[in-house]
């Protein structure tokens, strides 16, 4: 008999949080880079800058993820708690619904009616049931808050210095920009790669969707900040 090995995705909520701090993380840096480069004629500025935008961005979508999980945690709390109430007050109702979400799977009446006594025998299964079935809702890791805001702060701390390193080994802004054009090119190529791959979309498109995403950022950050110089100046 051939052993049949199932490959599902898991973790998926590390992979959406590590996605989202390292997207950002290596394209608001990066615009922010190449806009400054068409402006001043410091690395140290640009440096400057960017650390702190790093730093400042790291908070801020660290605290994002942290309210986002807090948020998950206590509308599921919500729903449980109603749930729990309407079974009480309302159980036949609540009995009809389980019906009616076995009457969705092509289940007979006389199953239908079966599988839903079996349910309500036992209050707490029937309304984790309902939670997932009729409201489509899991019940939150009690640590996806602080787990959360780790992983997108920390995602985007490395993100960001990865285009950020070219303006530490050049000595103009316009070199920095061209190496880091072509530092975060590649970062951006192989994030998109391994993202694709994870969620099982075409890698090589998803490579170069992530990358051109990437790159219109840093465009257009470049050519207002020029746009802006050249108005001054003016």
């Amino acid at each position: 008999m051939m052993l049949h090995d199932e490959k599902h995705l898991k973790s998926s909520n590390f992979i959406t949080d590590a996605v989202i701090g390292m997207s950002d993380g290596l394209t608001v840096p990066f615009a922010l880079a190449a806009g400054l480069s068409g402006a001043v004629s410091n690395n140290n500025i640009i440096l400057t800058a960017g650390i702190a935008e790093i730093v400042a961005g790291c908070i801020a979508m660290g605290l994002g993820g942290y309210l986002a999980g807090k948020t998950e945690q206590e509308h599921y709390e919500s729903e449980l708690k109603r749930e729990f109430e309407e079974v009480e007050l309302v159980p036949e109702k609540e009995m009809q619904e389980i019906k009616d979400i076995f009457a969705d799977y092509g289940i007979s009446r006389e199953g239908q009616d079966i599988l839903a006594d079996e349910l309500s025998k036992d209050k707490t299964k029937w309304v984790n049931f309902m939670m997932k079935f009729e409201l489509g809702l899991e019940r939150p890791h009690p640590k996806r808050a602080r787990n959360s805001a780790l992983t997108i702060g920390i995602a985007y701390f490395i993100g960001g210095l990865m285009p950020l390193s070219a303006y530490f080994i050049t000595d103009t802004p316009i070199d920095g920009l061209k190496l880091s054009l072509a530092i975060t090119t590649l970062c951006l190529f192989i994030f998109g790669y391994f993202k694709a791959k994870v969620t099982g979309q075409p890698p090589i498109i998803g490579a170069f969707k992530v990358t051109l995403i990437g790159l219109i950022a840093a465009a257009a950050a470049y050519f207002v900040a020029i746009g802006f110089e050249n108005a001054f100046k003016n």
